[in-house]
């Protein structure tokens, strides 16, 4: 019961700001700021999990003298895996905002934002995504710095992993947004990309995601399998690249993506060709037509 009682601020946190958003944007019909929201979310329930005894010692039981710690202060793996949930919601988050300002919105909430308790709902779930795919961050961050073991190669492995797959999220998102600039200035005719990464899947932003956070989850392990945590710790916090692969490949990323492909260009031998040859997910897969 001590290490769900230490994940409770968390809970709060990620629920607690999206509620407060939906209060705000749910009554106005507005999406625009949803992608935003999620990523405050990280940003507010890694920092809370970092930072919460010492905030509850100075603000809630007002200790006398009580400083928050320095940075400096926290295990290096507490701070890499922060770093890098910091480092990847501020750069999706922005790249996701802009991308729904300078469109207008975001078409996955045309219907959605007119139905109050619907887009309460979506508000709500973007809580638990929060929570669930945060977890192996938020867990190791309510442990001690003092009680971390040192990193080791499977740690190191781990930081490859998170960088390779967070680079080439970066690259297909920016390879996806020049190909995009470059047909509205008529550069080219093409209807869909298939260059760069998207030559190797065709959802090479969604791998990417999926294999940084198994990063972040095998850079948890090693602080989750120590004494300190019940013997399933660990496997409790694989929950998160679990939950992002199953988002991602079975409900709000291909599937939409797939089907809007199939309406759009069905009947096009070139997108016809593409999903012949390209595999749906990962790069090593056989390829298929209609399901990852």
């Amino acid at each position: 019961m001590p290490f769900f009682s230490r994940l409770l601020p968390s809970v709060v946190s990620a629920f607690g700001l999206q509620a407060a958003l939906a209060l705000v944007f749910v009554p106005q019909a507005n999406e625009k700021y949803y992608d935003l929201g999620g990523s405050l979310g990280f940003v507010s329930t890694t920092l809370i999990s970092l930072y919460y005894p010492h905030l509850k010692l100075k603000y809630w039981d007002r200790v006398p003298n009580t400083r928050l710690p320095p940075i400096t202060s926290f295990a290096p793996r507490q701070l890499l895996l922060s770093a890098a949930v910091l480092a990847w919601t501020t750069r999706l988050g922005s790249f996701l905002f802009s991308r729904a300002m300078k469109a207008g919105g975001d078409s996955r909430f045309d219907e959605i934002k007119h139905k109050p308790a619907t887009f309460t709902f979506f508000w709500m779930a973007q809580a638990t995504w929060v929570f669930v795919v945060g977890l192996p961050v938020f867990m190791v961050n309510t442990l001690p710095p003092a009680n971390h073991p040192k990193l080791g190669p499977l740690d190191y492995l781990s930081l490859t992993i998170w960088a390779g797959s967070w680079l080439f999220e970066i690259i297909a998102d920016h390879q996806k947004a020049s190909w995009r600039r470059a047909k509205e200035n008529k550069e080219h005719d093409e209807q869909f990309i298939t260059r760069g990464l998207w030559g190797l899947s065709r959802h090479p932003n969604y791998v990417g995601e999926v294999g940084l956070w198994t990063g972040l989850w095998l850079l948890s392990s090693g602080s989750l399998r120590s004494p300190f945590f019940p013997r399933t710790a660990w496997l409790l916090a694989g929950a998160s690249p679990l939950l992002t692969w199953f988002l991602l490949t079975r409900v709000s990323g291909v599937p939409p993506l797939e089907a809007a492909g199939n309406k759009r260009f069905g009947k096009d031998l070139k997108w016809q060709e593409y999903k012949r040859t390209v595999p749906v997910f990962w790069p090593w897969g056989k390829p298929r037509a209609d399901k990852s």
